[in-house]
């Protein structure tokens, strides 16, 4: 069994920087590490409770909103932030534009070491939020 670790710390009022991978957001805590946050947006000054620390950086969850950023929306599902099918139904649209834009942008260049000419931002549909489809018999 691997050894628990039970170094939980609480960050006060760190602003929320970018937006990440799968719907978690980024900040920086005081000692410079990187801090993976789930359900805040870019733009939030949250209190963070930590629950993983690693050599590069801290996973934690918001406690408490001290401010909340002006890109932020209140979702339209009921699930959301349970269901996990919308990471970010919570940010306005032209904001999850640009952040996916940067995010396919940052793993060509830094992870697939790729040159990139300047290229278009990504499309936005007319229809941000799907239909609920209901099987006919």
């Amino acid at each position: 069994m691997g050894r628990k670790n039970t170094d939980k710390v609480v960050f006060h009022q760190i602003k929320v920087l970018d937006a990440g991978a799968k719907g978690v957001s980024v900040a920086k805590a005081p000692d410079g590490k990187v801090v993976f946050i789930p359900n805040v947006v870019p733009g939030d000054v949250v209190d963070v409770q930590t629950f993983k620390k690693r050599k590069a950086y801290y996973e934690g969850k918001a406690v408490k909103f001290h401010e909340l950023s002006e890109h932020r929306v209140d979702p339209v599902c009921e699930h959301f932030g349970v269901c996990g099918g919308c990471k970010w139904q919570n940010m306005n649209y032209d904001q999850q534009l640009f952040y996916k834009h940067n995010e396919v942008k940052n793993h060509l260049q830094r992870i697939g070491k790729i040159e990139l000419p300047e290229f278009e931002p990504i499309l936005g549909s007319e229809k941000k939020f799907g239909e609920k489809v209901f099987l006919q018999k």
